[in-house]
């Protein structure tokens, strides 16, 4: 059986902040990227640009960082939701988590396929996806805010410092 921590490890929480910021950073670097797969679109060569380049290590650094975190869960476990929650939002927690993981992986799996392999359903789909995870975000930290201010249950605090 897997084991269930009392909360997250601090290589879960790093792991958990560190891609929070690369997700940030490649929204904010997201124009320099359209811009340069609009050049390719039209059968322009867009020249050596720092932006582009960050864009596709990040999302690569995303990848990876999200298979490790899914390592992690598997191998070290989870804390359990608060016995508190119904079951239903138990249920929706799991799914929004599961959904969150699956677009950190698909996201940039769409990009790479878009940006070195020249697939232009790739791109669409890659540019769907963001749409999704700015939705799943959005809820994600409507969520523990909503945890921390009205329901007041320490949640959060398992992402500001390991209890195990």
């Amino acid at each position: 059986a897997m084991p269930t921590p009392r909360g997250y490890s601090a290589r879960q929480i790093r792991l958990h902040w560190i891609v929070t910021l690369l997700i940030i950073l490649q929204f904010v670097l997201h124009d320099s990227m359209s811009e340069a797969w609009d050049k390719l679109q039209e059968g322009q060569t867009p020249g050596f640009n720092w932006l582009v380049l960050s864009h596709v290590i990040g999302g690569g650094l995303v990848l990876i960082f999200a298979i490790w975190r899914l390592v992690l869960r598997q191998t070290r476990g989870i804390p359990p939701a608060p016995e508190t929650e119904p079951a239903s939002l138990r249920l929706a927690a799991h799914f929004g988590h599961l959904a969150l993981y699956a677009l950190m992986i698909l996201m940039p799996l769409s990009g790479m396929a878009a940006w070195f392999g020249g697939i232009t359903t790739a791109a669409d789909v890659h540019g769907l996806l963001k749409i999704a995870l700015l939705a799943l975000v959005a809820l994600h930290v409507v969520a523990a805010l909503w945890h921390q201010f009205w329901l007041k249950d320490r949640l959060m605090l398992r992402m500001k410092r390991p209890l195990d």
